[in-house]
């Protein structure tokens, strides 16, 4: 470790052990060697900056849209605001007994019942939000309130004090301690309040958070509640400003120069001398390189702008297969005091689009492999664990994909490091297409929030704006010129588009760095010959609709087949990806969807209560699709054959498979029937007649066998089997298992028909917090502690409390299953370790 190093360590009372700092949050609050000082009150003056999660021990009621009475007595007179801290539900003495109790990220609309769509003639609002009672026609379900006490030690005075929120749907209003602090009107951006002065040091403190569902953002499903993290910030008066330091590397041959620049805010009633240190580290926490800026005076309420820059000597780069990461320690110091610090990561890479030859990382080129993607999953609806964050994103890994996008939203930042760990490039979209002063806000927080993220290659400004593409062209370039000019001001480094549905010769698409067409592939050639000079690529591709296991449309059923389902204005992936894959100049694409999500029913209406866009459903399990991309997508040879081989003797059945070796050939019940080769970017078929037994598949290379894969005929289902992601999780309160759950015939096969309805019981230091199965028509709780099977598989989520030892899961059949399902257990260790900084 560099001296320069140390000292900000020691300085700051922290352990010298570097990488024992690389945790979550500010450097200066992640665990050291020692037990987390910042249960300790005492010591936490020692810290110059605190960083606790605030997600334990809340308490929610309901409240309602249109019955103040109901609503904690909001809104009955005209005064509720006309005196600060007379807020009751805010202070002591309140009665929440009857509230119940649970923890954060919580999104309430997933645990509504379901609103019979049929009985409310299409109602539009409600396909947006999967058939959920939101919106303002339903006032007992769409407003929540969330309450918490917490304790401010004595020692915390003189500090900044923070509540910050990662994200909540949709329009929240916060109180503490009586007071009114603040209010926040859109569903994605982050948001803070300083609450410094509304405290009571060395004492109880409450804060109370009223949340409005009754209008929304988007089109789709978009959850109800505090959906993401919350946090409660402690700083020093002289500290950095909030998402002001940034890392720009530029690559000089076998060495990378480092730009380094930061904002320090003084909130004391004196100016003060600074100066700011950064020590550079790479993935083992090792110090590779330092800086330090020069000594200058911020003002009594000031805030200055500090900059150094450095050299990183054989610097390893991020890319998709190697996302290495390095991070750089900030410190503000005055009088050689330590007064805050935080830890930013970013990579080092190169991320060019070239009007003629594409997209090159690195200097390599590279087709964009990518998915289009909304935030909520199966289970937990918007409310998703930082786990499944990751889980995610490797089900979307595995089949090749390299690239997402946000849409359409500013991405919670669990979603962007996950990224930014595991080689994932980015479109990251903001909600607002409008230069008004919100449009802009919302614009300049997530570029600045993810600007040092080496995922991010291209920030999308809006989608699918139509008025602004043709009736209010003359607007949409003005809008779009001053939302491209402010990114360029935030991040120099990274080109701006956006996502549009239309010819992109006029309007918005004036001032974008980069085209982006969403579907119509009748235009981008023509505007390639039209404008040379502009880079293109696809922001949103194909819409194909598929229902996973179905391999028949039937509008009555609401199902659409495996083969070449896609909606009026899609392409099936074949045929995207033939257009994107077989032109240098075309950068690649976006797919939509690589989930299913809630909401937007397509292409059915109610009861379907999903998309069925996703090359995924909303567990994550593989649709045939997916199989198309794997082989076309990854390197290494593929072979995947379907359908399953369990119909009505003497039936007609197409069988295809998706390979990217040079034949295959297909074999029933041993006899062949033909050997085809395969299509760039193709699939091969044949029809057969259905006889029991089994189909094989054999694929070939230059004559040789390369790849075989069996179908075969299974019996009725008689036993359950359950596996895990993982089979140890951290005993942290946060940490989850994601279950697969099959049923298998007598010889342990999987059953790829089998719809039984399955009870699961939890025990141990572990709880379920959602069930699903990908039937985009199912409308059991996501919930309750049972559900069906959907073509053979369902899936658990089971999350940690924060006591070590083993969490059991029992499957057993449930109602209406068959009597010949035999149960099956599953056990989950959790193993100690060291929880979140947290608020007691």
């Amino acid at each position: 470790m560099s001296d320069i190093t140390r000292r900000i360590f020691v300085a700051s009372g922290l352990s010298v052990s570097a990488p024992a700092l690389l945790g979550n949050s500010a450097w200066a609050s992640s665990p050291s060697s020692e037990p987390r000082s910042g249960r300790d009150q005492a010591s936490a003056a020692l810290l110059p900056r605190e960083q606790l999660l605030f997600d334990f021990d809340w308490k929610f009621t309901f409240g309602n849209g249109s019955d103040p009475s109901r609503d904690l007595g909001f809104g009955l007179g005209q005064g509720d605001f006309s005196k600060t801290g007379d807020f009751k539900f805010a202070k002591a003495g309140f009665d929440d007994s009857a509230w119940r109790p649970l923890d954060l990220p919580h999104d309430w609309a997933v645990e509504l019942p379901f609103v019979d769509g049929d009985t409310k003639g299409g109602d539009s609002e409600l396909r947006s939000h999967g058939y959920k009672p939101l919106g303002r026609r339903y006032p007992e379900t769409s407003i929540g309130w969330y309450r918490r006490a917490f304790d401010i030690p004595e020692s915390d005075r003189g500090r900044r004090i923070w509540i910050e929120f990662d994200g909540a749907f949709r329009d929240v209003i916060v109180f503490v301690n009586g007071c009114f602090v603040g209010r926040n009107d859109n569903g994605y951006a982050p948001f803070r309040f300083d609450i410094t002065d509304f405290l009571a040091y060395g004492a109880k403190n409450y804060v109370v958070v009223r949340a409005d569902a009754s209008f929304g953002d988007g089109w789709f499903y978009e959850g109800a509640g505090i959906y993401r993290h919350v946090w409660l910030t402690k700083l020093d008066p002289v500290h950095l400003g909030r998402w002001e330091s940034t890392v720009r590397s530029t690559l000089n041959g076998a060495a990378a120069s480092l730009a380094l620049a930061t904002v320090v805010q003084n909130e004391g009633p004196e100016p003060v001398s600074a100066r700011v240190v950064w020590a550079i580290q790479d993935s083992a926490g090792a110090t590779v390189a330092t800086a330090q800026s020069p000594v200058q005076a911020v003002a009594a309420y000031g805030a200055a702008d500090f900059a150094a820059s450095t050299t990183l000597a054989d610097p390893r780069l991020w890319s998709v297969d190697a996302p290495n990461l390095y991070t750089a320690l900030v410190s503000v110091e005055t009088g050689g005091k330590i007064r805050d610090g935080e830890k930013i990561a970013f990579g080092v890479r190169t991320a060019v689009f070239d009007a003629d030859k594409g997209f090159f990382l690195n200097g390599k080129p590279l087709k964009i492999q990518g998915t289009c993607n909304h935030q909520d999953h199966a289970g937990v609806g918007a409310a998703l664990p930082d786990r499944l964050q990751a889980f995610r994103l490797s089900v979307l890994r595995d089949m090749g994909c390299n690239a997402v996008r946000t849409s359409h939203n500013m991405p919670t930042p669990e979603w962007v490091e996950a990224c930014d760990r595991m080689g994932v490039m980015m479109m990251c979209e903001t909600r607002l297409m409008s230069s008004n002063p919100e449009g802009m806000a919302q614009l300049e927080t997530m570029v600045k929030r993810y600007r040092n993220s080496p995922s991010v290659i291209i920030w999308s400004i809006g989608n699918e704006e139509w008025l602004l593409r043709d009736k209010m062209a003359e607007q949409g370039a003005m809008i779009a010129a001053d939302m491209v000019r402010r990114c360029h001001e935030l991040d120099p480094t990274r080109v701006v588009s956006a996502a549009v549905n239309g010819d992109n010769e006029k309007g918005v698409s004036e001032a974008l760095d980069v085209i982006g067409f969403n579907y119509h592939l009748e235009f981008p050639d023509a505007y390639h010959k039209e404008h040379p000079t502009r880079p293109i690529f696809g922001s949103e591709t194909s819409s194909a609709v598929s229902t996973r296991g179905e391999y028949t449309t039937d509008p009555k059923r609401n199902t659409v087949n495996c083969y070449d389902g896609v909606v009026d204005w899609g392409e099936t992936p074949e045929a995207w990806w033939t257009f994107y894959g077989t032109r240098d100049w075309e950068a690649g694409g976006f797919a939509w969807t690589g989930f299913d999500y809630r909401g937007e029913p397509t292409p059915y209406g109610w009861p379907s209560i999903n998309s069925q866009f996703g090359i995924v459903d909303m567990c994550g399990f593989p649709k045939d699709y997916f199989h198309y991309y794997r082989a076309w997508w990854r390197p290494e040879p593929s072979l995947h054959v379907f359908p399953h081989w369990n119909w009505r003797e003497g039936q007609e059945v197409a069988i295809w498979a998706y390979s990217n070796l040079e034949e295959v050939e297909l074999l029933v019940n041993g006899r062949s029937v033909g050997r085809q080769a395969v299509p760039r970017f193709g699939h091969v078929q044949w029809k057969v007649t259905y006889e029991p037994g089994e189909i094989e598949a054999r694929a070939f290379k230059k004559g040789e066998l390369v790849l075989t894969q069996k179908r075969e005929t299974v019996g009725s289902a008689e036993m359950l089997r359950l596996t895990a992601d993982r089979y140890e999780i951290a005993a942290d309160g946060e940490d989850i298992a994601i279950l697969k759950v099959e049923a298998l015939d007598r010889g342990g096969r999987p059953v790829p028909t089998a719809n039984d309805k399955v009870a699961f019981h939890v025990s141990g230091p572990g709880k379920l917090i959602g069930v699903g199965n990908g039937d985009p028509n199912c409308q059991e709780s996501d919930k309750g502690p049972k559900r069906s099977l959907f073509n053979g598989l369902a899936q658990v989520i089971v999350q940690s409390t924060k006591r070590n030892g083993v969490i059991r899961i029992e499957a057993t059949p449930g109602g209406g299953s068959s009597s010949l399902l035999r149960s099956t257990t599953l056990t989950i260790r959790t193993r100690s370790a060291r929880s979140r900084p947290s608020v007691l």
